[in-house]
């Protein structure tokens, strides 16, 4: 039988890859990532409101059946230590257990010199030595030890950015468009909690804002209506924001498991920023699933561009003027995706 053109240089080229050592295997494969457009239809329910702030919860099946540890519970445990390295956009990372970690952009680390918010997704493998995690300053003001906190390690990780936040790290990638963007945050929680949220520890700390009394007790009826959402819904894994009657951004996960142990962070820091932007008196124009399935089409669309975070992970991107879609893959799993995150630029 006579080979095709095309199938003749697809078997020249396996050939060529069966010489080749294991090393350069990997590297051949790294340099041709996994940047298909993500499933742009997704099974919603919903939606749920309080005051500004609405969910839809997106079903969908498990795509992996790995368990991961978050960071939240790793550093609660004690299995995960981060450290300060002084360097304001670094900090380093040990997993003491024998679980991978699972770390989220955006998830903020409070202690060392100053708070910080970790700014690309990670997973920490087991019994790992320590390894570099891009991070950013969320606390302008302070580079030295705070009451009984220790200088050298960050002890938790009890809150997540804001959206803006987040764009500001993984989009414009600016420290200074952070540092403006906890400013106007604090700025809005103010007038909108009735008082100013800047601890006396700490002034520029937004992790000690949103850890604020008011804040909280704003904080409370949103997170009564909301946080049983999931309860007895094993194909929810992920959700939809929207703020204002107007969608904001959302979170799939390849995992109910990984959803439900994220959610009860997710929504503390999705309502601290509903109640940031809230606009009192103001009724706003309900929301429907259309307008959300569009959001997540559109998130698709952009030229992809990856990302090797380490050996194991990779980064997806796409990002235009209207949105911005990032997509953490696995290759312990076949570059199965974990994590897929949607912005809506404002």
């Amino acid at each position: 039988m006579t080979m095709k053109p095309k199938h003749l240089v697809t078997s020249a080229f396996l050939f060529l890859l069966i010489g080749l050592p294991a090393g350069l295997l990997i590297m051949a494969r790294a340099q041709t990532p996994a940047t298909s457009p993500p499933d742009d239809k997704h099974r919603l329910s919903g939606p749920y409101t309080h005051q500004n702030l609405t969910v839809f919860l997106v079903h969908g099946k498990d795509q992996t059946t790995k368990r991961f540890l978050t960071l939240q519970e790793a550093l609660a445990q004690k299995k995960v230590r981060v450290y300060e390295t002084k360097d304001v956009n670094e900090l380093s990372i040990r997993n003491l257990s024998n679980q991978d970690v699972y770390v989220q952009a955006g998830d903020i680390v409070r202690g060392g010199e100053q708070d910080r918010m970790i700014s690309i997704d990670f997973i920490v493998p087991p019994r790992s030595g320590r390894m570099p995690i891009e991070a950013f300053c969320v606390e302008s003001d302070r580079w030295n030890k705070r009451g009984n906190e220790a200088p050298a390690t960050f002890s938790s990780s009890e809150n997540s950015a804001t959206n803006e936040l987040k764009l500001a790290a993984k989009s414009e990638k600016s420290q200074q468009a952070v540092w403006a963007n906890v400013v106007t945050v604090q700025a809005a929680l103010a007038e909108n909690v009735g008082g100013s949220v800047n601890s006396r520890a700490s002034a520029s700390s937004m992790e000690l804002s949103m850890e604020d009394p008011k804040v909280k007790a704003t904080s409370a009826a949103y997170i009564n209506t909301l946080s049983g959402l999931v309860r007895n819904k094993p194909d929810v894994i992920g959700y939809v924001l929207v703020i204002n009657g107007e969608v904001n951004s959302a979170d799939v996960y390849a995992s109910h498991a990984l959803f439900a142990k994220l959610w009860p962070k997710l929504l503390k820091s999705n309502v601290v920023e509903a109640i940031a932007e809230l606009e009192k008196g103001v009724d706003h124009k309900p929301v429907t699933s259309e307008v959300v399935q569009t959001f997540f089409a559109d998130s698709g669309k952009a030229t992809p561009a990856a990302k090797e975070v380490t050996r194991r992970v990779r980064v997806v991107t796409r990002e235009d003027d209207k949105n911005y879609f990032a997509e953490t893959q696995d290759r312990a799993q076949g570059d199965g995706w974990i994590h897929r995150n949607y912005i809506r630029k404002q």
